[in-house]
């Protein structure tokens, strides 16, 4: 038996990236799975591309009423809901993010509620609906090593540095008030990886020789969204029925280098 079979599964910002590349994973284990992403067109190429096994909308992950939606659809067209993943979020460097003495009141709230108050908002609908339906559930948010292992010289971001380290605390929280219920709350947090979010970073010459020493698992090189797809699966799957509450750095080793 595939380790998702059976598992109807929301993912908040499923159509690229990280997000994407986990859908496949979990439609290949056998899920079904709801899709929710900003672009319309993507989501299309995603629907088609992952067939009967997927449903989805373009939707803003910001606002509560979306991921409220994304559950409330995976029980009427698959007709259960067992695991939210959260990838939804990104960098908030044009909205004015950066280091503190440059960060502006407008870049930080951008950076917070596209980083922190999105996965509010899909963690508290998830938890509501596993209270509600009883028989527990699993919550997977994605954060960053950036949360605690910074990287001043090319990742002086600190709004998006909170955001991501505040997404461990909420995780962490939840994790401890839900294990009675057995809902269960876990981090993935990469290093740099390639999607569409990193692209300034792929074409850096100076960042590139960075990572080859930063992150130097497999020839020293930025991570594929490939790379979490084993993890994500794992804490969506009854495998992991016995863990909550932990942060799983998929980073190359990013972290000890």
């Amino acid at each position: 038996m595939n380790a998702l079979s059976g598992k109807v599964l929301v993912i908040i910002g499923g159509t690229s990236g990280l997000g994407l590349s986990a859908a496949r994973a979990f439609v290949n284990e056998g899920a079904q799975v709801v899709l929710v992403g900003r672009e319309p067109r993507k989501l299309s190429v995603a629907l088609r591309e992952l067939g009967k096994c997927a449903r989805g909308f373009a939707g803003d992950a910001t606002r509560p009423r979306t991921a409220e939606r994304a559950i409330a659809k995976a029980v009427r067209e698959f007709g259960g809901f067992h695991g939210l993943y959260h990838v939804a979020g990104g960098s908030g460097r044009g909205a004015g993010d950066g280091p503190l003495h440059e960060l502006t009141d407008a870049g930080w709230e951008f950076t917070l509620r596209l980083n922190l108050t999105s996965a509010f908002h899909s963690n508290r609908a998830a938890v509501r609906q596993f209270l509600k339906q009883g028989g527990g559930g699993t919550v997977l948010n994605a954060s960053s090593v950036l949360g605690w292992s910074p990287s001043p010289e090319f990742f002086s971001t600190h709004a998006y540095a909170s955001a991501k380290a505040a997404v461990i605390g909420l995780t962490t929280a939840a994790a401890a008030r839900y294990a009675p219920d057995d809902i269960r709350f876990n981090v993935i947090a990469p290093a740099l990886v390639a999607t569409p979010m990193s692209r300034r970073a792929q074409s850096d010459a100076a960042l590139l020789k960075f990572i080859r020493r930063k992150q130097p698992l497999d020839g020293g090189r930025i991570g594929t969204p490939e790379d979490c797809d084993a993890a994500a699966v794992f804490f969506m799957s009854d495998a992991s029925r016995f863990v909550t509450g932990q942060v799983l750095a998929v980073d190359g080793g990013w972290c000890v280098a």
